[in-house]
């Protein structure tokens, strides 16, 4: 596919190249959506075309996920974004410190041929490792600006590897600017080294029109039925939104779970810990109460989180999770860990509470939410900053104050 998806227009649009190996494909249709629906609504403005390259690491014996995965690699026009699918060679566990350069040299030919067709103005990544050094190296070759966005993990866990924190650094010192998800992430960059003036705050967006207050009466009854499960009028009702890895903490949720009798929790992803979080609801005698949806369609997770009394989510690490501003969208409060921006989210007492990272605590939270309960309302004004067109708007706002430096 060429790279002729272009804004139509009298007046001068400019070009970018986004590169992110967190896109949804045909496999994956929830992986890094969020990155989707903002240079989606990037590309819904008039002076900005978009164009994205979406690297897939295969093995070189593509078996089991990698098999189904190698046929995503399809490139195609997707909600006004051109996005393109090359493969890159992956040696998965221990080929992390080599996805830089392997990605460089696989889309480099690519890259050379849309830049030739129709000039780019601006390189991007949209996740810092390996993402950021392989732009770097495309950026050089191109000889164009680039910006690098960091979410959270790509900080935390590659910037805790020497390799990777080399290569990051170093991407980061040539960078035209960097972006962070939330203030806490920002400092957290400057903790690492990176050059703290070239770092901007960059929130994420939500879709106002999906995420919001459903309330009527038969809204558990109706999501019962979706999802097989009888739910009780009276009970409390907990959901956990995120991938099932030691990070997102739903072994906590689960032990909080066995000291509130009352309750019961939907847990929404799907990940490596599934098996793991099975055999302990099991021993703790809480799995008739504990359901395992994996990923669900993202017309059913807004039924699912207004129907709930909180969104719980334990964190280790993280950036600003679009999963705490889609609760609260709904109207749903957080009990949520002192983790990135979670004190950028969670404030005000609306908003839910913040808490220590065990069982107890989480327990202890629930308990003091649904004792006084905020109302919906109340909830879901403290999402009201967040939208798509505002993400879209200091997007190109961080974009153009590049290009006029």
């Amino acid at each position: 596919m060429a790279g002729s998806c272009r804004n139509a227009g009298s007046h001068i649009v400019k070009r970018l190249l986004s590169l992110s190996t967190l896109y949804p494909n045909a496999q994956n249709l929830r992986f890094g959506t969020f990155v989707a629906r903002s240079l989606e609504a990037l590309a819904e403005r008039d002076d900005w075309d978009v164009t994205v390259i979406n690297p897939i690491g295969i093995p070189p014996i593509a078996f089991g996920k990698y098999s189904a995965l190698k046929g995503a690699a399809v490139s195609g026009t997707e909600n006004g974004v051109c996005v393109h699918r090359p493969t890159f060679p992956l040696i998965p566990k221990v080929g992390g410190r080599f996805n830089p350069a392997l990605i460089a040299r696989a889309v480099l030919p690519l890259v050379k041929r849309l830049h030739a067709e129709h000039p780019f103005d601006l390189l991007d990544a949209q996740f810092f490792y390996p993402d950021g050094p392989a732009v770097a190296r495309l950026a050089s070759e191109l000889e164009l600006p680039f910006s690098i966005k960091a979410r959270g993990a790509d900080i935390h866990y590659w910037g805790g590897k020497d390799y990777s924190r080399k290569t990051m650094l170093e991407a980061g010192e040539q960078s035209a600017g960097m972006l962070a998800v939330c203030d806490a992430l920002r400092r957290d960059m400057a903790g690492l080294g990176l050059p703290a003036d070239k770092i901007s705050l960059h929130y994420t967006g939500l879709d106002r029109d999906r995420f919001r207050p459903l309330d009527h009466p038969q809204l558990r009854s109706q999501l019962g039925k979706e999802i097989g499960i009888e739910i009780g009028e009276h009970e409390a009702l907990l959901t956990t939104t995120g991938a099932l890895i030691p990070r997102k903490g739903q072994e906590f949720v689960i032990g909080a779970l066995a000291k509130l009798p009352g309750a019961r929790l939907l847990l929404v992803g799907k990940g490596q810990d599934e098996a793991k979080l099975r055999t302990l609801a099991e021993e703790l005698a809480v799995s008739d109460r504990v359901h395992f949806l994996g990923s669900v369609d993202h017309d059913l997770l807004p039924i699912i989180l207004s129907a709930s009394d909180a969104m719980v989510l334990p964190s280790s690490s993280e950036g600003l999770a679009n999963a705490w501003v889609e609760a609260l969208a709904c109207g749903t409060p957080l009990v949520i860990t002192d983790a990135g921006g979670a004190r950028e989210v969670v404030t005000g007492p609306a908003a839910g509470l913040i808490t220590k990272r065990n069982a107890d605590a989480i327990a202890e939270g629930i308990k003091t939410l649904l004792a006084a309960p905020p109302s919906t309302k109340d909830v879901a004004a403290m999402a009201v900053r967040f939208s798509w067109a505002k993400n879209a708007a200091a997007l190109a706002a961080h974009y153009g104050n590049i290009l006029e430096a």
